[in-house]
């Protein structure tokens, strides 16, 4: 009998798979059927800084004012569209989540700044949440704010809702700080329970029609499951902490390369709002018959075995790599 089960940020996971924070989260019978596909956990969709603070405005107004009074490009962030949930409403969507579905609930905050965090976490823990994850989303655009001052206050930041709520706490982290295993270990260390790699900056475009900003939302590929998998590859057993994967999670291969890598879970959102949800049990099916195949009897004995701490090759994951892979070019035709 094959063993799904995995545990992340304390909790017990009927298998490795969870739905990302997306609009999937947004309706009860989407999650109710997310669970019935099998699903192990769900993150929610985010409850932005941006309706915090102006909860009593249209986010849409708030996301064309200046930005004068504050350092980061505020019209960096996605389009508000699937997201514009008044605060109150968010909290009353955790508590019916809770009482329609049996597996975790994962609350998500989106911002940078202490404002109503603290607040909002507890409130997000009273509604029922099993878990919190904080996504540090954040695009830096003032030359004066130097890289220290900006973690610090994230450390901070992440320090203060840690100590106000008794759920587990996971941060959500994008891959550009100057050192990503320093960074991790001090926001572990100031409280964090899981770390979740990588968010991704929606990349705005031109329109050069009407001079305006076009913004767009491209779906991830598996390509993009190689940065996330390398780095918890390197972090794995570095880091006293669970690891999700997220980006680049569509197929059952994804999956095993993440749990091999060293992740607690992996994530997905894409894959599912592109074919459906109906691919979950597929997945999970194809999951089964590889480990079948291959003779695993459980998700836990595949855990970081092809993580930096494991290979044969730990240089594979840096940069003594790097001239090997540029050398095999040479055999291109």
């Amino acid at each position: 009998m094959i063993d799904l089960s995995t545990t992340y940020l304390g909790l017990h996971l009927k298998n490795p798979l969870v739905a990302s924070a997306s609009p999937l989260s947004k309706k009860v019978e989407q999650v109710q059927r997310m669970e019935e596909a099998g699903i192990a956990a769900v993150v929610m969709h985010s409850l932005f800084e941006e309706q915090i603070i102006h909860e009593s405005l249209e986010l849409d107004h708030y996301l064309t004012r200046g930005t004068n009074s504050y350092a980061e490009a505020i019209t960096y962030l996605p389009d508000s569209g699937s997201y514009s949930l008044l605060p109150e409403k968010y909290l009353t969507k955790v508590t019916e989540l809770k009482k329609a579905v049996n597996i975790p609930v994962i609350g998500s905050l989106n911002g940078v700044s202490k404002g109503g965090w603290v607040r909002y976490a507890r409130l997000i823990q009273e509604a029922g949440a099993d878990a919190l994850e904080l996504n540090l989303y954040y695009l830096p655009t003032d030359p004066a704010i130097t890289a220290q001052e900006l973690e610090d206050t994230q450390v901070d930041l992440v320090a203060d809702i840690k100590s106000s709520i008794k759920i587990p706490l996971a941060v959500k982290l994008s891959p550009f700080y100057t050192s990503l295993p320093h960074f991790a270990q001090r926001i572990t260390a100031a409280g964090a329970d899981g770390l979740v790699l990588f968010n991704r900056f929606y990349q705005p475009d031109f329109d050069i029609e009407e001079l305006s900003i076009a913004h767009t939302l491209d779906l991830s590929t598996s390509a993009d499951l190689r940065l996330p998998l390398r780095w918890i590859s390197i972090l794995h057993g570095q880091v006293d902490v669970d690891f999700a994967l997220t980006s680049g999670v569509h197929t059952a291969v994804d999956v095993l390369k993440a749990m091999m890598s060293g992740a607690n879970s992996a994530m997905m959102a894409s894959e599912l709002l592109h074919y459906g949800i109906e691919r979950i049990p597929a997945i999970l099916s194809e999951i089964e018959t590889w480990m079948d195949t291959h003779q695993y009897t459980s998700i836990i004995q595949m855990q970081g075995s092809m993580s930096q701490k494991s290979v044969a090759e730990p240089a594979a994951f840096e940069r003594a790599n790097y001239m090997k892979v540029l050398s095999s070019l040479r055999d291109l035709p």
